[in-house]
């Protein structure tokens, strides 16, 4: 009964546009990333930054642009047709912060913008400081081996 079900759920089952769903993932990702190239090499041209010190400017561009295509409603259509290419970089994670604020802003502010968003930024902040700490932890290990 149990393999009979599984087979015609499995009949039914929309097949998924895998390839087509990477290709788009593809494009948009490499768009957002070429976006931020394009703004790293602005400061650095019109403002005197270097390569290393244009980042920081940059990212929060990026971060401003998501944030304020979020808002508008624009990102999450984006999202929608680009699935992972949207998600990965720095603006999907501007996206899901700016969402969560934007669905619970009727909570109030400490409580429902702050305390929504953060359900979503605290688990990347802690993965990122620990994984931070593991790195550097390894480097100084090979550092002190090393000499």
């Amino acid at each position: 009964m149990s393999s009979e079900y599984q087979k015609r759920a499995k009949e039914l089952t929309p097949r998924r546009p895998v390839v087509g769903n990477a290709i788009r993932a593809f494009l948009v990702g490499g768009l957002i990333c070429e976006l931020g190239q394009f703004i790293q090499q602005f400061f650095i041209a019109y403002f005197g930054f270097n390569e290393k010190n244009a980042g920081n400017p940059t990212v929060a561009v990026l971060i401003f642009i998501s944030t304020l295509l979020t808002g508008l409603g624009v990102y999450d259509r984006i999202g929608q047709w680009a699935g992972a290419g949207s998600a990965v970089p720095v603006t999907g994670f501007a996206n899901s912060m700016a969402s969560a604020a934007i669905e619970h802003r009727s909570e109030g502010t400490v409580l429902g913008i702050g305390g929504q968003m953060f359900k979503i930024a605290g688990p990347v902040i802690v993965f990122g400081t620990v994984a931070a700490f593991v790195v550097g932890l390894v480097k100084q290990i090979f550092e002190m081996a090393a000499k």
